[in-house]
């Protein structure tokens, strides 16, 4: 009989190439906010978008705390600290049917694990939506989803 082996792996992320943004042209990141709630999938259908659209342009190397930001700067109700902000990339898949993947959660006053990531990072792909879950500090944030070991 022979013998099992395992082997634990350990994932490092690449490094991330920084943007040299005077040289490099922005991105239009096509943003829908709602409160409590992300949209459905069925509102980005048959070339249809939400109506709530906020048009941002800016690179790949942006962070999930400086999209929040942005959008705090046109969303005064936004503001208040202890507003949870849970990002997720709407994209089209080969059969052109909308997915929607969640990429992280940030939060108006706190420092949070996805405040860094960037939408490389986060497999954003030029031409995806953005779709933003505001949830105010009176209300229950999102849960935090466990990550598998996938």
């Amino acid at each position: 009989m022979a013998g099992l082996e395992s082997m634990i792996v350990e994932e490092k992320q690449q490094p991330t190439k920084s943007v040299d943004r005077e040289k490099t042209c922005p991105l239009l990141l096509r943003v829908f906010c709602s409160t409590g709630r992300h949209h459905s999938t069925n509102e980005y259908a048959y070339g249809n978008v939400p109506s709530n659209e906020l048009q941002i342009y800016t690179w790949m190397d942006a962070t999930l705390r400086e999209l929040t930001t942005l959008v705090r700067d046109v969303n005064p109700e936004t503001r208040r600290k202890g507003t949870y902000f849970d990002f997720a990339v709407v994209y089209a898949d080969v059969r052109s049917n909308f997915r929607m993947r969640e990429i992280g959660v940030t939060c108006s006053g706190q420092k949070g694990a996805d405040d860094s990531k960037t939408l490389a990072q986060a497999k954003f792909t030029i031409g995806d939506y953005m779709d933003i879950n505001i949830t105010p500090p009176n209300r229950i944030p999102p849960p935090r989803r466990q990550r598998g070991p996938y």
